[in-house]
């Protein structure tokens, strides 16, 4: 241990001299309280140390002591279920000691250490192992089988492997390395900024189904991608990221609440508990961890919080499991950086956010990816990082959007607008995007239809046609205009309000399948293009909107998955004819 002195206070930032053999990013002990902290500048023997905890009282001259080790997070079994809070302290632990408010200097193990595992062992004794190899396994949920991994950085042969109850600190086995032995244990540690090393990273090729229309359609995200998700107060960015952890194809959800309002942040944690896993009936927490920081809570533990999480998500990806990441919202996570870079008194770049912002956020992202683990196996994993951001009064140009679409290949841009016309999901279809649609077509062509990816761009430019027309329509009224833009724009409405809306509290709207989606949008563009002829012959939209096959086809969205296939063959028949006779008759 080293051990120093303060001698300057700024808010977060603390001045420490006598730090001789200390190390950039050690955690240091602040105080005679013991705040924890971490050194983010060391000149000579002076230490510039972040602290994770409020810093009220401290003083020049009370102790600074040195841990050794950078900041790390533990992992093993008991992860999920857990909710911590940015340094990882397990916040259930907390309240049961000191109350509901976490106490400055309290000091919490992320992990139960007396808790007893069932492990059952699966490696061979006698066998060289090298990092990333299945030791065994631990059925830490119902829903999760935690694989028990050599940790990065050991190789060797495995001496010694027992199977039976073991806490977390009684060792499994052991390893002899080239340095000598080395004991084996249910968890390991690992230091937060660092990535966790694998064998490649893949190109995106899967796609990562959410359930949501809008999403998986227009705008895709690919497992192992990253989407951000910009939207001012009240869009619908918490609801969006439920939805996600609730329906997206993931086996593990990451939730990391950083710097959001308190009051949030506590809907989060109350309701998440209560929450069903729609695929298996089972709690949702049981492949859950969430991270909780908000926003009264020192501006320091923000930015560990998105690290801690990153980790954790890595942790169980290389299981070969997929792992959502949800950050919520790294605006706040910026200002943290902005905040400490003023009291450091370095020079301030756009919006006083500091110059290396874009870097930082890089790479937070660059941390996601579908790759190819250490293990001997090749198993896959992925990490899908999606971040929320806040600009202010919706404001995208601002540095922290701007930064984060450079790092992201998708963007859902939330809208105001569409959601005080209670349209939701909020999502603007003229303003999103996604680079992932080349990359997933293949996927799209083999496991769906050849024509679902044509199909997704002749929907978006009906929805740009309307958009143009809207304009007219403003100035001269939709009366004025001729048959066949009516005709258009009563196509686009069917896509806005029929396919695009989605009720997240609706038993059968909350959730669409891919394949169910496919056949939704090949029908209403089916009736469109039928729309277009029986108006060529004569037909008028009035006459066509009044059919009563217009009623079944705005009630798509309520047919039961079980029912999908045969209910919209028989629609799509009545529709042909149905049309085919108001056409028949004009002509």
């Amino acid at each position: 241990m080293v051990q120093g002195v303060i001698s300057r206070v700024s808010g977060p930032v603390v001045i420490a001299e006598g730090l001789e053999d200390a190390k950039m990013y050690d955690v240091v002990r602040v105080g005679t309280l013991g705040l924890v902290g971490e050194i983010i500048r060391l000149v000579g023997s002076t230490a510039t140390v972040q602290v994770y905890e409020d810093t009220t009282g401290i003083r020049p001259g009370d102790p600074v002591e040195s841990t050794g080790q950078a900041l790390s997070v533990e992992l093993g079994p008991g992860l999920l279920k857990s909710i911590y809070d940015g340094v990882q302290r397990p916040l259930d632990v907390i309240q049961k000691s000191v109350g509901d408010f976490i106490t400055r200097g309290t000091v919490a193990l992320p992990l139960n250490e007396t808790a007893k595992w069932e492990f059952a062992p699966t490696a061979t004794v006698g066998a060289e192992v090298a990092p990333g190899t299945i030791l065994g396994t631990v059925q830490e949920t119902p829903l999760i089988l935690h694989k028990i991994l050599v940790p990065p950085g050991l190789r060797g042969t495995l001496t010694e492997l027992r199977g039976g109850s073991f806490t977390i600190r009684e060792p499994i086995g052991s390893l002899t390395t080239a340095a000598g032995p080395v004991p084996l244990y249910l968890s390991q540690k690992w230091v937060v900024r660092v990535p966790r090393p694998v064998a490649q990273k893949l190109a995106p090729g899967i796609p990562l189904v959410t359930g949501q229309r809008v999403i998986d359609s227009f705008f895709p995200v690919a497992k192992g991608g990253t989407a951000c998700i910009p939207g001012p107060f009240g869009s619908g960015k918490t609801v969006m990221q439920q939805q996600f952890s609730k329906w997206a194809d993931s086996d593990i959800v990451v939730y990391v609440g950083c710097g959001e309002r308190g009051n949030e942040m506590t809907e989060v944690l109350a309701t998440f508990p209560s929450l069903q896993d729609p695929k298996s009936g089972r709690p949702l927490m049981e492949r859950t961890i969430l991270i909780a920081n908000t926003s009264n809570m020192p501006v320091a533990a923000r930015e560990a919080s998105v690290y801690t999480g990153i980790t954790i998500a890595e942790y169980y990806r290389d299981m070969g499991y997929d792992v959502a990441l949800m950050a919520d919202s790294t605006s706040r996570w910026a200002e943290a950086m902005r905040e400490i870079s003023g009291r450091l008194e370095e020079m301030p770049g756009e919006e006083g956010y500091p110059a290396y912002l874009g870097r930082r956020i890089a790479e937070f992202y660059e941390r996601s990816g579908r790759v190819v683990t250490l293990s001997p196996d090749g198993r896959n994993g992925s990490v899908t990082v999606v971040g929320a951001v806040s600009p202010p009064g919706g404001d995208t140009s601002e540095p922290v959007s701007q930064n984060t679409l450079r790092a992201t290949r998708v963007f859902w841009a939330l809208d105001a607008s569409l959601a005080s016309r209670r349209h939701f999901p909020s999502i603007n279809w003229l303003q999103s995007y996604s680079l992932y649609v080349n990359d997933l077509e293949p996927w799209y062509r083999d496991h769906l239809a050849k024509e679902f990816v044509p199909l997704r761009r002749q929907a978006l430019e009906v929805l740009q046609k309307e958009a143009e027309l809207q304009e007219i329509v403003q100035l001269v009224g939709v009366d004025a205009l001729p048959e066949r833009e009516k005709a258009t724009l009563d196509v686009a409405r069917m896509i806005r309000e029929d396919y695009l809306q989605q009720s997240a509290y609706d038993e059968v709207d909350t959730y669409t399948s891919i394949g169910k989606q496919y056949r939704m949008l090949r029908t209403i563009l089916a009736f469109g293009d039928r729309e277009q002829e029986a108006v060529a012959r004569g037909a008028t939209v009035a006459q066509l909107q009044g059919l009563p096959v217009r009623t079944k086809l705005s009630r798509m969205k309520w047919i039961p998955e079980a029912e999908a296939k045969t209910q919209f063959d028989s629609l799509e028949l009545e529709m042909t004819q149905a049309v085919a006779a108001v056409a028949a008759g004009a002509s």
